[in-house]
């Protein structure tokens, strides 16, 4: 979907349909209100009318919150892909600009590359009207940032939807080589040697079994002065069968997903670079494939991680986190960084705890991760705080090792997976650390809100909402 901005009041604007958005007390005095009306327009929540005659798109919209502008631009533009024409116009503010573009490029995505015979809308241009007389340069610099996130997010999206025999380790190398290519940013990828050499055994372990080696990726972007230096990992699961403690057949469903945490931390990068942040940013992937064989790692084996801690297996499903600890080890290890933030499809539990739409904020910073609450919903996406305590982090200790990789109880999974992580943090990063639990947020069978089937990129736009306002 092209999307252009204009320094014009939308009445000047020629397009083949119009978007308006309207309140119960508009809808009032509104000069079609006899004809909306006929038609059973009620102005009520995301009602929509489209009045072909006067080629109008009415939209209702019961408050002017940015969630509102969101979903009620996502559905009319899902209802006007359904017609025929190829351009439509609307009306923005500076208040409602990044959601009215948000709805547009989120909410108009798909993912088709596996269709012999996509359908195609003949929708293909969305116009942006300056019909407030706003600060034309404020607003350009506003809508470039809002489609530059955008277009990240959809960028994981398509990470996320491909398939495991498309989106292997080494694929997913490939894919950061090319965006340190396009981006300018350095890229380092190791390969099972070099995993071996730096001691990173459980992540060797849990790859073992495939025949897609695993790759260790770390793309990296200096500017000039940068304010502070960031360090993101993402959990790369380009597949997870669950290894010898398999998945039942309809969990393996959808594990294409549990790579989200990976191709987050690439598309957030990937936004940096183009917005030209003043943040150096580090982006560590651990791509593996968990699967079996008769050389996979065993419930009751014991790893050495990359920060010399041992580890006990009880359940080869609980793999990512073994991944991460080694990544963390090793992202720590070769970065002093002002903060370090990871993301992984970790759990169910948190589904359990959160629902499917929220991701789990999880560290021992308290203000830290009030400041990514605050950041989530204004982002438009949705987080919820899972408190630690000492209670907890008994029921991961092991007689055999120094931890187990699964917690003695079936209770706050989400939180023990996260108290496991905690072992690999390194002690002067403690209060530097959070940890993203996007198990259910990352991937969507239903449509919601601007997400359609498939991945969401969950974790994008909240990133880069706390980046921009708390690296300044």
């Amino acid at each position: 979907m092209n999307v252009a901005l204009y320094n014009q009041p939308l009445s000047s604007l020629n397009a083949d349909l119009t978007i308006e958005c309207v309140t119960t007390a508009q809808f009032e005095v509104h000069p079609l209100k006899a004809l909306l009306t006929q038609a059973g327009f009620k102005a009520e929540a995301e009602q929509l009318c489209t009045l072909h005659e006067h080629r109008l798109l009415v939209c209702a919209i019961t408050d002017e919150s940015s969630e509102t502008y969101r979903c009620v631009m996502t559905s009319a533009l899902k209802t006007a892909m359904n017609y025929g024409y190829a351009s439509l116009k609307v009306a923005i503010t500076q208040a409602s600009l990044n959601s009215l573009v948000e709805g547009a490029l989120l909410g108009t995505y798909k993912f088709e590359s596996y269709k012999s015979d996509p359908k195609n809308s003949p929708l293909k241009e969305i116009l942006f009207a300056n019909d407030s007389g706003a600060d034309f340069s404020t607003l350009e610099s506003l809508f470039n940032q809002s489609v530059t996130i955008a277009k990240a997010t959809n960028f994981v999206r398509d990470l996320v939807n491909q398939t495991p025999y498309d989106m292997t380790p080494q694929a997913m190398a490939v894919v950061a080589d090319s965006l340190a290519s396009s981006n300018n940013l350095e890229c380092t990828i190791l390969d099972v040697n070099g995993l071996e050499s730096e001691g990173m055994n459980a992540m060797l372990a849990v790859g073992r079994a495939s025949i897609n080696p695993p790759r260790l990726i770390h793309l990296t972007y200096k500017p000039a002065n940068p304010k502070k230096i960031i360090t993101l990992v993402g959990k790369g699961l380009t597949y997870d069968s669950g290894g010898l403690s398999l998945k039942a057949a309809a969990s393996m469903v959808t594990m294409k997903m549990d790579k989200a945490g990976g191709c987050a931390v690439m598309g957030i990068i990937k936004a940096v670079s183009e917005l030209k942040l003043d943040i150096e940013v580090h982006a560590f992937v651990g791509a593996v494939e968990n699967m079996i064989g008769g050389n996979a790692y065993k419930p009751d084996d014991v790893l050495r991680a990359k920060n010399g801690k041992t580890i006990e297996v009880r359940n080869t499903d609980a793999e990512g986190r073994l991944v991460l600890a080694d990544v963390l080890g090793y992202a720590q290890e070769n970065v002093k960084a002002d903060y370090i933030f990871d993301y992984a499809t970790l759990t169910g539990a948190c589904m359990v705890a959160l629902g499917p739409y929220t991701t789990g904020v999880m560290g021992h910073n308290e203000s830290l991760k009030q400041e990514w609450l605050n950041a989530a919903e204004v982002s438009g996406e949705y987080c919820g705080n899972l408190p630690f305590n000492r209670h907890l982090k008994k029921l991961i200790k092991s007689d055999l090792a120094d931890v187990c990789n699964v917690s003695s109880k079936p209770y706050g999974g989400a939180i023990t997976a996260a108290l496991f992580l905690d072992n690999f943090i390194d002690e002067d990063m403690k209060q530097k650390w959070v940890h993203f639990d996007i198990a259910g947020s990352a991937y969507t069978e239903s449509a919601w809100d601007v997400h359609t089937y498939g991945g969401t990129g969950a974790g994008v736009r909240m990133s880069l909402n706390w980046l921009m306002e708390n690296c300044k």
